[in-house]
């Protein structure tokens, strides 16, 4: 078929696309006012993640899942837009990994507001002045951020979506390699990183800073002093730096784990996550009596962590996430049976356990 004529058809298909994507806006349109009549959430994660997992189901032709999931990730985006003006709290500057992982989740459509901290992104959104928040909560080589963990004793605010960002590092700088003296980038980057720094900077002095984008404009500014950074290639671009090496973390499959905390929790959706916290009473065998509910009732635990009161000297609460929702008969049954273990029990929520690793796309650009 030659050329001009397949060009037309593709203009063609446009032209269709426009159409039925003008279809559809309309009736998100009538979705979300539906919505708002009711008192129900604009964004429904259960939703977005049963029509991602329908959609790469049905997917037959040459775009591979990935694709598929990325356009309608915008779709959905632009969807959210329309219903609402959403605002999504996450860590900041703009171009951290946590700024990255909410536009996986959000789209480019939403608004986005930066926060210097964990506890900003928490406030914002208990105050109403974000939909919804975004931060980090555990990376597969440097294991959980407390902070985060920290935040969900006293906050009202509950979890109802994960997000798994594969996270790849890399050298940047506007200087050569050989000139290199300093390295700039966060405390978890430079976990992630220790065996590459090791291999090929035995020499430079690591400079802990509070983001990659920061790390990044640091090196840019301080270049005559032979400064470099370490992050991902978003902060290289925006700070103006040369990706010198890429791919230095020293798990290939380094992944970090992003929690979405809102209001409300997520209802079920058949293959769910539990994430609780809780404190035993100080009496022996309380804590060994308190995970065996769990095996009583034939619930599965996927992680646990443990954390330092602040109320007491060698007082802990116990962090867990279980298989199954907060809703479901077992683990119902499971979590009034551990009450009678606990002078502290609470359910920060249960949302889709989606394993789709959301890959890093060195081509994202802010719009």
């Amino acid at each position: 078929m030659p050329l001009r004529e397949i060009r037309t058809k593709i203009d063609a298909l446009d032209t269709k696309l426009l159409e039925l994507l003008s279809e559809r806006a309309e009736l998100v349109h009538q979705v979300g006012e539906i919505k708002k009549t009711e008192g129900l959430q604009i964004y429904a994660p259960e939703r977005e993640d049963a029509l991602l997992r329908s959609l790469c189901e049905k997917n037959k032709g040459l775009l591979p899942d990935q694709s598929v999931r990325a356009i309608y990730r915008e779709i959905m985006s632009a969807a959210l837009a329309l219903e609402d003006d959403l605002k999504i709290a996450y860590l900041g500057p703009e171009g951290t990994w946590t700024h990255q992982a909410a536009i996986k989740k959000f789209g480019h459509s939403v608004t986005y507001n930066s926060q210097p901290n964990f506890a900003e992104v928490f406030d914002q959104v208990a105050r109403r002045q974000a939909d919804y928040g975004v931060v980090p909560i555990e990376n597969s080589t440097e294991g959980a951020v407390s902070h985060t963990l920290d935040l969900f004793v006293h906050s009202p605010l509950r979890i109802c979506a994960q997000i798994l960002l594969r996270i790849e590092n890399g050298l940047m700088a506007s200087i050569p390699r050989e000139e290199i003296k300093t390295l700039y980038s966060h405390p978890q980057v430079f976990g992630q990183c220790r065996q590459w720094i090791l291999q090929h900077f035995p020499h430079a002095d690591l400079v802990e800073v509070s983001s990659t984008t920061k790390a990044a404009h640091l090196a840019a500014e301080k270049s005559h002093e032979g400064a470099a950074a370490l992050g991902g290639p978003l902060a290289a671009e925006m700070a103006g730096l040369t990706l010198l090496e890429e791919c230095i973390q020293d798990q290939a499959t380094n992944t970090t784990r992003f929690l979405v905390i809102s209001e409300k929790t997520c209802p079920p959706t058949g293959k769910d996550r539990t994430s609780i916290l809780f404190s035993v009473h100080d009496r022996p065998g309380s804590l060994v009596k308190a995970l065996q509910t769990f095996d009583a009732f034939k619930v599965n635990l996927s992680k646990i962590e443990s954390r330092p009161s602040k109320q007491k000297n060698w007082e802990y609460i116990f962090y867990v996430d279980l298989a199954g929702h907060c809703e479901s008969s077992e683990v119902a049954s499971a979590l009034e049976e551990l009450e009678k273990h606990c002078s502290l029990i609470k359910i920060l929520g249960s949302y889709p356990d989606s394993l789709i690793i959301d890959e890093t796309n060195p081509e994202v650009h802010l719009s």
